[in-house]
């Protein structure tokens, strides 16, 4: 636990920095939404070109693992944002809703979590775990999002203007650029290379801090609100490292420290992309902060479990 507890301290350090600045006004109220507009549209960026620009496809080329956990991801997405569109929210807050669900923390907590239980070797299903979810989950849900919220019905027109939207979102131009980078075996010069990583560095510190800073604000706290929360969580922290477990060893058979990788990512908590898009497309970001919340103090105690019983196990 303790292991678990060192790993996820930081986490509530930054959120607890951004709740305490805006509590004690030390900033302001718009401080929440112009950080995560730095993040949306310069950190996170950074971070999703030098990911992909880095992507070692060859090495990246292991396809049962890829569909044990993107299935997963893809299927308990696809039942949320169904459930709550049959439920009477609108396609977009139902797209933010089951990118909470399931959207696990890879980044932040992911690479040294799996370090931990499993050494070097879990850098690589890591990795390819974070590209599916920071760009092809994302990349899903800001094209259901942009769908959502444009008004014209007519086919074509539709998807002209979702297309224009797509090609003005940095979230998704960022990572197709650091693709045709690692598809076309360029090198980027030092300089750029450290841009990228200063830049791309402050993305998760920054996202921690403003999701600190909208948990300080003043809420309404509706009943309905937070019972979506403690749903959301028991889908991302209960149910998708079970249907990844049964992915991974009964559809899949991956071998048994592969598939244990993969559950363990799977169980990570929400990670704050879920939060940046609701902020970035002016959703109402209650029900998603709360879920990122609820998710990390939850995994203190399923991530320990999880980790006992595969110490068990290996």
């Amino acid at each position: 636990m303790l292991s678990t507890v060192s790993i996820l301290l930081p986490v509530f350090g930054l959120i607890l920095a951004g709740f305490a600045s805006r509590r004690f006004g030390v900033l302001g109220p718009a401080a929440a939404s112009e950080l995560n507009r730095f993040v949306v549209w310069l950190a996170l960026p950074a971070l999703l070109f030098d990911t992909l620009a880095h992507a070692t496809w060859h090495q990246l080329y292991q396809p049962a693992f890829v569909a044990a956990f993107g299935l997963a991801c893809a299927l308990l997405f696809a039942v949320v944002v169904a459930v709550r569109v049959a439920g009477g929210r609108p396609l977009a807050d139902a797209s933010i809703d089951g990118i909470a669900a399931s959207y696990p923390n890879t980044g932040y907590v992911g690479f040294p979590l799996a370090m931990l239980a499993f050494g070097p070797a879990s850098l690589t299903p890591t990795t390819i775990a974070t590209i599916l979810t920071v760009c092809v989950l994302f990349a899903v849900a800001i094209v259901l999002i942009e769908t959502g919220l444009q008004s014209e019905r007519r086919v074509h027109h539709l998807v002209l203007k979702v297309g224009r939207s797509l090609l003005r979102n940095p979230l998704l131009v960022a990572p197709a650029f650091g693709a045709a980078v690692s598809g076309l075996h360029l090198t980027l010069p030092a300089s750029a290379e450290t841009f990228f990583k200063l830049l791309g560095g402050a993305a998760s510190p920054c996202a921690l801090v403003s999701l600190g800073l909208f948990l300080a604000e003043r809420s309404d706290g509706r009943a309905p609100a937070r019972r979506e929360s403690w749903g959301l969580t028991g889908v991302k922290l209960v149910a998708q490292p079970a249907l990844t477990w049964w992915f991974a060893t009964r559809v899949f058979a991956l071998p048994a420290p592969l598939a244990q990788m993969a559950v363990l990512l799977a169980a990570l908590p929400t990670g704050t992309g879920p939060f940046m898009l609701a902020e970035y497309y002016r959703r109402e970001a209650h029900i998603t902060s709360r879920t990122i919340l609820l998710s990390t103090v939850g995994s203190l105690v399923t991530l320990t479990v999880l980790l006992l019983h595969l110490r068990h196990a290996g």
